[in-house]
This record gives structure tokens, C-alpha cells and sequence, in this order.
């Protein structure tokens, strides 16, 4: 009581209906329970107070005292007290909605005990009230109501009584949909229900959704039951992956939810099957005919629309009038789109749910009113108000039209939910049912989202079909590389290529018909976002050209729109065309397409000229070039309209002081565009010059200057993606230059011209990019731009900048973020292989130091980076003992190579993308070791150390890259005469590694580098004894052997380079082979000679091909290495006669063959001529 009188004091400062509420509090707490009317009369009055208050947002009311406050009401009321059992459910109901509380796990199981007992023994009028307050009681709080389940959801269970298609009731059904609705709710983190409540819930759903009505119940109360089913799937789905593995489940489910989507649609009435089956082509949907309103209905319809409209508002009004122009602008291809054919004899439910007096043309201008940017279904704990529309048969039509685009926008929600829910892969086996293979002329055509785009009345509905047609195309790169256009229309049947083609077609027609009628911003943006995506799955290469071409052209006009998103996602999707496939030649001829072309030749329907209002910004020349105008129509210039329009946006202040959506975006002050708009710019910028470098090239200083003022600017993101656009044009450049570049040298960059570019570029913003530590991810994205650096350009820089970069690389390498220290030894890395930097032994030294520091980073991209730095770095010391011999190896400290010798042994048991360079870098160093190094005491342990995890390495499970660097890195040590391979203890296990993965490994490409490995000992002596010599040339046989086995067919296209590298070692072998080493040999000629024969003639006789080590050998360099082999055998001395002539003849047999078919081949070759 004590506590209970401080409430009333602390109450005493509150607002009027928080001391109200304080009041009868502390109240109701006197009154003691009783069955008489006095008591009856008293708490009813203190449960109509208590209902009656209008609780503010911001109260100050504790969930402990309405918890208490509610239990100690269920103590007082009696269930034989009906009339108090109805009040007091309301309460419930009402205070945990206004006051938006979950109650305690103590109070909730108290509460919902009471509801479940009320339930089970109150008369029927009750149940309504009752499920109202379950409802609110579960409402986030279904992880603790597991001990309610089997009461609830079980065999028998209340709610699954009374959702059931027989309840006569269709407001006590629909409350017990909703309550179970709210239970099925999911908290993020709490555990969910178990999987038989989920199935048994979701059944219900489906069961509510495909019997919701009756004759005698009216519109309005059906589809608030489907909104609380559909709000259910919705929930079910979100909570993670539901088991939908049967086909018959998703399919029931899918066909549900498309029946849904066009649930009071206009003009539309179709007969979904009831399950949805995967399969190529759509299955049948029937449509039941609807009366067409008479064209003097339709006018008066409309002119008492425009009358009412008067009234409205003029935002009101003119969202209307947008709506009405677009219903009657829709393109007259669409026709056909919700028509179909009457089929009898399938099951199917179908959906006819015309309201009474609705015309197709009339749209409520409520839907058009607050459109989600995104699309989000906003299911809610209260049901909607009825207050906000008026009796007259009006505005029950107007509620009406609102509540079935609810119900179609829950619908969408559920299938984008389901999408996540499911696999791509089992997705796409139903991409027939939900996006049309071809117009609709001529014949009905079914349903699709498209339909929905295109001529839903509500924008809320097309901007959530459009996000769900997006779910579907994202990832599907991998589905839709199979379509492939065909020129052969006489085939008996069409293959799924041509209508997968014909399905990619359709969805760019419908979406640039719905980018020229949308009026609704926000779907506007949707559609926009949807061609992104299309664009960029779409394999173009297969289809026949114009597709890009007719979104290029209609989406140009958009980036000069008002809004924002609009202008960035029109951005978005010109990055999309200009990145898909690139180069791709279609794209190539819009870039060099004149101008004119690309502002009025915008094909049919697409908006030639904007309003005045719209055209606020048009793009603006970025300087006074000379001859500007007279090149304006050039082919060239295209392209030069592409990057103008990109730097104008980035560099050029606006023409207004804000557009109408730079609110949201806190520029509306700003000189310059938002900056979404301008970093959208940045990076069609960059993705230009990354895919058409040859065309961007011609703009090459101009670019430089805008990633220069980019960095420059305050703003992070603008100053981000400037040193990203800085990277891609130093890439650029560095790729064209490739010794394997097809660009002919005439048209690559002079290096004189990037010299200058990047003399600009560290004479400007660079250097305080590199040093700006508030900013890291820009101090990385410096560092990848800095070491895009051309090589020939880097040494013809000055030497105050060179140093200047060395010198910054090497503090950044310091960096306490991980990000920034793995961009500059990455970039380390690089300049360790300039050819002006690596024969310096103090940069090469000063960057080892640099590169083992990071190796030993915590760090795993770090020390990723490093390793492959690492590896580069022993390159260029295998590089420079080539080309400067001894001088550079006995320069190079002993100190340092044995220090990087232990780092690279100690990362080689590292995780595996530090591991693949590791073991690299351990066979350049053990290849670079002198006699000297090998002969001190301290180098001993530790070359043994770095051989033996070598040899791991080949035999573990790791990843086929590091084991291919592992059997490269072996062959590499065996290049070192001065690494005793003949008399070494771990000599053996090295040749047994490499003979074990020849046989067995699964990976071609690692056999490939093994038998290469074996190939390299120069001398008979580095193979050891006899038995090792025997065990290698065996191991080899058997490789030959099976050398076709593979259960990976991806591997086949190793197998003749496999067999080829093999024979090479084998002759190898052979041209070393000891008179000790000829019993073996001689051996397995006899048992397995016709084998080996086939395939070293094969060998002997095919064309020229390029092995693992980009070396040629044609027929007659294979031809004088089995000869070599030939004579050396023959010269063999001390050797048992029939051993030695058995191998001798075996060979003269192969050159005689070999001589006879190139003989023949010769004479064929002549007869041609």
C-alpha cells in the first residue's frame, strides 16, 4: 500500500489521462469481488473510465503497473460474469495498444490463462472481445506462450476451431485469424514456434485465404480477414527458412499468393490452379469474363468524379489527375493483358470479387498519397479506423478500393518474403507463372507482375510488384544465360533458349511502357531499379541487338528530373548498360552515336521534351575547349554526352537552389547536386573507363581533373569514389600497355601523356588523401590508385615524387587499420616488380622488412596481402639473380633471407589464401639460395623446415590453388644445384609427394604441375637410387594410364595437356636412364608398351600446344627428345642384351611410325597442292 500511495503522489505531476489512469489504479485495487450489483455497477464504471482515456504518446505510465493493473482485474472478474469478462477483454486490449506494451512473462501467463479458461466457458457473444485481448497479449511475445500452444494450435485447439471454413461467425473468424497471426509473429533473437505450429498456422492461412467468404458477408469484412491471413504467411516466412521442400506446399502457396495480387484488380478476374507446378511454360489460368460499363456509365462516372474532386485538396486533385492520365495512356499493346480463356474440369479457386458501380478508371486518391520509397507492408496491431471514410455508398466504394489494395500489396509482401525464403534454383522453376514470354496480341495473355506494373491503380501495389519482379531477377545472371535468340522459325517446337529469349524481351517492352506512364515518383524509381537489374543479368551477347538501345534511349530523358532517387537511379542504370558484358559492341556504337540522336530519337512513347519544371538542370560543357562546337555532332561526342553529363553533375553548380526531394538528402542548401546524385556519377565514371577504356582514353586529362577536385572536397563519399575513378583510369592505363593488350600501340596512352597525368595527380590531392587518418577507407583506396602507377610512366616521373610515394607506402604499412596497411603493402607488392625499383637492394630491402612486418599481422586480409607482396618479391629476386648474377645475390644480407625464409615457412601453415602465396614465395627463395647460404649452420634447420612444409603442403586437403603452388614451388627448389637432392634425407618424401598427387589428385591442373615438377632435375644423379628412379618412371606410367578418369567433367579439357606433360617427363626420364634403371624400364615396356606407345605417338604427332610452363614444343622438337632418348639408350654399356634391346627396339619403333605418318602426311599435303 505504501507503494502504491507514492504512485498517486508521482502521479500528481503527470498529464489528465495518466493521473486518471493513476487514480482508478489505486482504485481498483479497493474494491474487493463480489457477485452483487453494486460491485457489478463500480467496476464497470472504472473499466469504462479506463477505456474511455486518450493516452498520449509520450505517457509516463509503466508496463509494470498496467501489467498489475490487468491482473488484478482478471482477479476481480469472475468468468460467470460475461458482461464484466467482455469490458475487461477490452481493456486489455485497448491499453496495450495505446500504451504500446508487451507484458511480462508472469503477467502474460496469468492473463492468457484467464482469456483460454474465458474462451472454453463464456457463451459465443464474448469470443470476439476475448481473441481481441489474446491478440494483444501475444503480440511479441509468442516465444513465451509455448506452454498456450497445444491449448491454441494443437490438435483441437481454440483458435484453430474458430479460423476454421465451417465458422459461421465471420467476425469471430476473423479475430482468431488475427490472434494467431500475431502469435506467429517472430522476435529476432527469441527462439521460434516449432515446426508443427508453423506448418498447422500457415495451413490455416492457406485455408483462410483460398475459403474466405460466404455469400452473406460483405466485401470489407473479407478482406480484413485476408490482411490478418496474409499478415500471418508473411510473419511465418520472415522468420527463416520454412520447410516448403514438397513441390505441392510452395506450389499451393504460390498459387494463393497470385490469386491475391490481382484480388479486386480492375477488369481483371482469373482462375488460378491450385497448386502451381515448376515447369517451362505457363500453366493454364482461366478468366472469368467481366461486364464492361457502357460508355455513357464510363462518362458520367467520370464527370462526377471531377465534380467530387472540387472539394479535394490540390495535392489531392492533382494526384488524381495523374492517376486518370495514367489509366487512359496506358499503350495499346497492352489490350489483351486481363483477358483469358474458360477452362472446365480443373481445380482451381477462383477470385471474383468485382465491387458493386466500380469503374476501372476512378482511383482512390488515397493510395496515392505518402508512397513508400520502399516497399513495406505496414501491418499493424490496431485495425484501421473506419472514421477516415464517410457512409455515403461513396465512400464505402472508396474504403473498399483501399482495403483490396491492401490486401494485394499483403499478397506481393508474402511472395517477396517467399523469394528470400526459398532457392533461386527451385524459384526459377516457376518463372513462367509469374513474367510473360510475349505480348499479348492477337491471343489473351496471362497475368504476370508486369500486369500489376502496368495497370494496378494504386502505386503502392505497382512499386511492390515491380520490387518483387526485382527479387526474382536478382542472381539470375546464371538462369538466364541459356537464352539465346533464333533465326529458325520452321521447328516443330521452340526451344526453352528462344522462350527464355522471348521472355527478356517482353520484360524490357512492359518495363519501358510502365517508365513512360508512371506519375508516382517512388515507383518510378522502382521501375528504374528493376531495368537495373534486368540489364544486368541479361547475357546480351545471345540476343539479338536493340534491347539496350531502346532503354538507353528512354532512360536519358530521366536524369534530368527533380527527384533525386529518380535522377540516381536513371544513373544507376546507364552504369548497369555500360558495365554489363563490357565491351559489348552495342554499347559501343550508343557511346559513338552522334548526339542528336540520343536527346529527340528516343523512340515511340518515351517523353520527347520535359516540362519546364523538369528540364531544371541540363548538362553543361566542363571547359573551354577550342573546337567544342564543331565537334559537337562528331561520332565522338556521344561519348563526350555521357562523361559532360557525369562531370556537370559532379563538378558544375546547380541551376536552382534545390530540387524538391534534396530535403531528404540534407543538401537543400548545398551549391552543388546531393551528394547521392553525384557519387551515382562518380562511379558511371569509373565503370566507363573500366569497360570502354579505348573510348574514355580521349577524356583522359579531363577525368583526371574531376578526380582531382573530388578529393579535394570535404564530403568522404565524393572525396572516396574521386580516388576510385583515380584507380580505374591508372588500371586502365596499365592494362592497355599488357605485352598481351590487343590495343595496337598507335592507340595506347603515350607515356608522356601519363606522366603528366599523374605528375598532376601528386602535385594535387594525393599526397594529403594518403595522409588523412580520419578517413581510412580513403587512405586505402589511395594507396590501390597510387599502385596503379605505369610502370615505364613511375620511372620517368620526377625523383622527388617517386621517393615521395616509396616513402608514404612504406609509413602506411604502418597503419594501425588493417584496411589502409593491406592497400600499402599490396601496393609494395607492385613496385617491388617496377623494373626502375628492383635491381635497388635498398628498396628491396627496405620493402621486405615492410612485407615480413604485415605477414605477421593479425589481421587475415593483411596477411593475405602480404603473402602475395611476399611472393612478388621473390619473383624479383629470382628476376634479378638472372639478369645481375652473383653481384646482387652476395649484396643481398643474409640477415634478411633467412628471415624470409622462417616468415614464409611460418605462414605456409597459415589459412589457405595466405598459404598459396607462401608456398610460393618458399620455392623462389629456396631456388635463390647460394652454396654459401646453404652451407652455414644457421641456414640449415630452417631450409629443411621451409622442403618439409612443402611437402605437406602437396599431400594436405588444401584448396587445388595452394597445392598447385606447392608442386610449382618443389619444382622450383629442384632448379637449385646447390640443394643436394641426391644425398638429402627428405629428397625421398619430396619425390613421393609429387608421384602420389601425379596418380591420385582429382585436380588436372595440379597432376599437370606435379609431372612438370619431376620433369625439372637436370642431371640422373638428383633423382637418387635405382628404386626411387623406378618408383617416379611407374608412377608416371600409371598417371598415363589414367589420365582420362576423372568424375569432374570440367577436368576433360585438362586431359591432353595432362598426357602431354607427362610423355615430356617420361622422355626425360629416359634420356637420363642408368644401365641400373633399364630392368624397370624394360619391365613396363613389356606389360604396358602397346599403352605407352598410342599415347607418346599421339604425343609425337599432334599439333603445337602450350604447356603449364607457356613453353611451344611442335612435332619435331618432340620428335629429337625421343630421339636423344633413342641414342642415349642405345649407348647404355654393362647392360643385360635383352633388357637393352627391348628398349632400344621399343623406340626405333615410335620413330619409325613417326617417320611414316609425317611422310604421309607430307604426300597428302602435296596431292592437295
Amino acid at each position: 500500500m505504501a507503494a502504491e500511495e507514492g504512485q498517486r503522489e508521482r502521479g500528481a505531476a503527470c498529464s489528465p489521462p495518466d493521473r486518471d489512469f493513476h487514480r482508478f489504479y489505486s482504485k481498483l485495487f479497493t474494491i474487493r469481488a463480489s457477485d452483487d450489483e453494486n460491485f457489478k455497477t463500480e467496476i464497470n464504471l472504472v473499466f469504462d473510465q479506463l477505456i474511455s482515456e486518450n493516452y498520449l504518446d509520450g505517457s509516463s505510465i509503466s508496463r509494470e503497473h498496467v501489467c498489475s493493473l490487468l491482473v488484478q482485474a482478471c482477479r476481480l472478474v469472475q468468468l460467470n460474469q460475461e458482461h464484466l469478462v467482455s469490458k475487461m477483454c477490452q481493456l486489455i486490449h485497448h491499453l496495450l495498444n495505446r500504451l504500446q506494451v508487451t507484458v511480462d512473462e508472469q503477467s502474460l501467463d496469468h492473463l492468457l490463462s484467464y482469456c483460454i479458461r474465458a474462451l472454453q466457458q463464456c457463451n459465443s457473444w464474448t469470443h470476439v472481445e476475448i481473441l481481441q485481448a489474446v491478440a494483444a497479449l501475444v503480440y511479441g511475445n509468442g516465444p513465451r506462450c509455448q506452454k498456450f500452444l497445444p491449448d491454441l494450435l494443437g490438435k483441437k485447439g481454440i483458435l484453430l476451431q474458430l479460423s476454421a471454413p465451417t465458422q459461421p461467425d465471420v467476425d469471430l473468424r476473423r479475430a482468431a485469424v488475427y490472434c494467431m497471426a500475431n502469435l506467429c509473429l517472430g522476435i529476432p533473437g527469441q527462439p521460434y514456434l516449432e515446426e508443427q505450429y508453423k506448418t498447422v498456422s500457415l495451413q490455416t492461412f492457406l485455408v483462410v485465404m483460398r475459403n474466405p467468404k460466404s455469400p452473406e458477408v460483405d466485401d470489407v469484412t473479407v478482406c480484413k480477414l485476408l490482411q490478418n491471413a496474409l499478415k500471418g504467411i508473411h510473419s511465418i516466412l520472415n522468420a527463416g527458412r520454412i520447410n516448403l521442400t514438397q513441390t505441392d506446399q510452395l506450389g499451393t502457396l504460390l498459387a494463393v499468393l497470385k490469386t491475391y495480387m490481382f484480388y479486386g484488380f480492375p477488369g481483371v478476374n482469373i482462375e488460378v490452379p491450385a497448386v502451381l507446378y515448376p515447369a517451362p511454360l505457363p500453366q493454364y489460368e482461366g478468366s472469368s469474363p467481366t461486364k464492361e460499363p457502357t460508355g455513357g456509365a464510363t462518362n458520367s462516372s467520370k464527370q462526377h468524379k471531377k465534380k467530387k474532386s472540387r472539394s479535394k485538396n490540390k495535392k489531392e486533385q492533382s494526384e488524381d489527375q495523374h492517376e486518370d492520365w495514367r489509366e487512359t495512356a496506358q499503350p495499346e499493346p497492352l489490350h489483351g493483358v486481363e483477358s483469358g480463356g474458360q477452362r472446365e474440369g480443373d481445380s482451381t479457386f477462383s477470385l471474383l470479387q468485382e465491387p458493386k458501380n466500380y469503374s476501372d478508371k476512378t482511383v482512390s486518391s488515397l493510395d496515392g498519397k505518402d508512397s513508400s520509397h520502399s516497399f513495406c507492408p505496414s501491418w499493424k496491431k490496431i485495425n484501421s479506423s473506419d472514421s477516415e471514410y464517410s457512409d455515403t455508398e461513396g465512400g464505402i466504394q472508396s474504403k473498399l478500393r483501399s482495403l483490396q489494395a491492401k490486401v494485394r500489396q499483403g499478397a506481393l509482401a508474402c511472395f517477396l518474403s517467399t523469394i528470400k525464403s526459398i532457392e533461386k534454383k527451385v524459384l526459377y522453376g516457376y518463372w513462367s507463372s509469374f513474367i510473360a514470354d510475349a505480348p499479348g496480341i492477337g491471343s489473351p495473355q496471362a497475368v504476370s507482375l508486369m500486369t500489376i506494373a502496368l495497370k494496378d491503380p494504386s502505386p503502392k501495389v505497382r512499386a511492390g510488384a515491380l520490387q518483387v519482379l526485382s527479387a526474382i531477377l536478382e542472381g539470375s545472371k546464371q538462369f538466364l544465360s541459356v537464352a539465346e535468340d533464333t533465326n529458325d522459325h520452321r521447328r516443330a517446337f521452340t526451344p526453352f533458349s528462344a522462350t527464355l529469349a522471348s521472355s527478356i524481351r517482353e520484360l524490357h517492352r512492359c518495363l519501358l511502357i510502365a517508365l513512360v506512364a508512371e506519375s508516382s515518383p517512388q515507383t518510378l524509381t522502382q521501375i528504374i531499379k528493376c531495368l537495373a537489374n534486368l540489364v544486368t543479368n541479361v547475357p546480351y551477347n545471345r540476343l539479338k541487338p536493340g534491347l539496350l538501345t531502346r532503354v538507353w534511349n528512354q532512360i536519358k530523358p530521366y536524369n534530368r528530373r527533380k527527384d533525386v532517387n529518380v535522377r540516381v537511379c536513371s544513373l544507376t542504370l546507364l552504369g548497369a548498360i555500360i558495365s554489363v558484358q563490357a565491351p559489348l559492341p552495342e554499347v559501343q556504337l550508343l557511346l559513338q552515336q552522334p548526339s542528336s540522336t540520343g536527346h529527340s530519337n528516343s523512340g515511340s512513347g518515351t517523353p520527347h521534351r520535359l516540362s519546364d519544371s523538369e528540364s531544371w538542370r541540363k548538362p553543361q560543357p566542363s571547359g573551354n575547349r577550342d573546337g567544342e562546337k564543331e565537334n559537337w555532332e562528331s561520332p565522338q561526342f556521344e561519348l563526350g554526352w555521357l562523361i559532360q553529363l557525369c562531370i556537370s553533375i559532379v563538378t558544375l553548380p546547380k541551376q536552382e537552389p534545390y530540387s524538391d526531394s534534396d530535403t531528404n538528402t540534407g543538401a537543400a542548401n548545398s551549391l552543388y547536386e546531393p551528394s547521392p546524385v553525384r557519387v551515382e556519377a562518380l562511379q558511371v565514371l569509373a565503370l566507363l573507363v573500366k569497360g570502354y577504356f579505348t573510348m574514355a582514353q580521349i577524356s583522359l586529362l579531363e577525368l583526371g581533373e574531376v578526380a582531382c577536385r573530388c578529393m579535394e572536397e570535404p564530403d568522404p563519399s565524393i572525396q572516396l569514389h574521386g580516388a576510385r575513378l583515380l584507380e580505374e583510369i591508372g588500371s586502365g592505363i596499365v592494362q592497355q600497355h599488357k605485352l598481351d593488350s590487343p590495343t595496337p600501340l598507335s592507340q595506347r596512352v603515350p607515356v608522356s601523356q601519363v606522366v603528366t597525368f599523374w605528375s598532376r595527380m601528386l602535385n594535387g590531392p594525393l599526397p594529403g588523401a594518403l595522409q588523412n587518418d580520419e578517413h581510412p577507407t580513403l587512405q586505402t583506396s589511395t594507396c590501390d590508385a597510387v599502385s596503379s602507377i605505369l610502370p615505364e610512366a613511375f620511372n620517368s616521373l620526377p625523383n622527388e615524387k617517386q621517393i615521395l610515394c616509396i616513402t608514404m607506402l612504406l609509413g602506411l604499412n604502418h597503419s594501425e587499420h588493417p584496411l589502409v596497411k593491406a592497400a600499402a603493402v599490396r601496393a609494395l607488392g607492385v613496385y617491388i616488380l617496377f623494373p626502375s625499383l628492383r635491381q635497388d637492394v635498398m628498396f628491396v630491402a627496405d620493402t621486405a622488412n615492410a612485407i615480413l612486418t604485415s605477414l605477421d599481422d593479425k589481421s587475415l586480409n593483411v596477411r593475405t596481402k602480404a603473402a602475395w607482396s611476399l611472393g612478388n618479391l621473390t619473383d624479383t629476386l629470382i628476376a634479378n639473380m638472372e639478369s645481375m648474377g652473383l653481384g646482387f645475390q652476395e649484396e643481398f644480407s643474409d640477415v634478411l633471407l633467412l628471415k624470409m625464409l622462417k616468415s614464409a615457412t611460418h605462414a605456409s601453415n597459415d589459412k589457405d589464401k595466405v598459404k598459396s602465396n607462401a608456398v610460393r614465395a618458399l620455392g623462389n627463395l629456396l631456388h635463390f639460395l647460394q652454396p654459401h647460404h646453404i652451407s652455414k649452420p644457421q641456414f640449415k634447420p630452417r631450409i629443411e623446415e621451409s622442403i618439409q612444409a612443402l611437402i605437406r603442403t602437396v599431400q594436405s586437403e588444401a584448396t587445388m590453388k595452394v597445392r598447385w603452388n606447392a608442386c610449382y614451388a618443389l619444382g622450383n627448389m629442384f632448379k637449385n644445384p646447390a640443394i643436394p637432392l641426391d644425398s638429402a634425407p627428405w629428397a625421398a618424401e619430396a619425390f613421393s609427394a609429387l608421384t602420389s598427387v601425379v596418380k591420385t589428385c582429382k585436380n588436372f591442373k595440379v597432376r599437370i604441375k606435379s609431372a612438370t615438377a619431376l620433369s625439372i632435375p637436370s642431371s640422373r644423379e638428383r633423382y637418387g637410387g635405382s628404386k626411387q628412379f623406378g618408383e617416379i618412371w611407374c608412377a608416371l606410367v600409371l598417371a598415363l594410364e589414367k589420365s582420362e578418369e576423372t568424375e569432374d567433367f570440367l577436368e576433360f579439357k585438362y586431359c591432353a595437356s595432362l598426357r602431354t606433360q607427362i610423355c615430356k617427363t617420361l622422355l626425360h626420364l629416359l634420356h637420363l636412364v642408368t644401365a641400373e634403371d633399364l630392368s624397370c624400364i624394360s619391365k613396363t615396356l613389356s606389360e604396358k608398351g602397346d599403352l605407352i606407345r598410342a599415347f607418346v605417338q599421339r604425343f609425337l604427332t599432334s599439333g603445337v600446344e602450350a604447356d603449364e610452363t607457356a613453353t611451344q614444343t611442335g612435332p619435331q622438337d618432340r620428335i629429337r627428345m625421343l630421339q636423344k632418348a633413342f641414342q642415349h639408350a642405345d649407348s647404355l654399356q654393362g647392360v643385360p642384351v635383352d633388357e637393352k634391346q627391348l628398349v632400344v627396339k621399343y623406340l626405333d619403333e615410335i620413330l619409325k611410325h613417326c617417320a611414316e605418318s609425317t611422310d604421309t602426311q607430307g604426300g597428302l599435303k602435296d596431292t592437295q597442292e
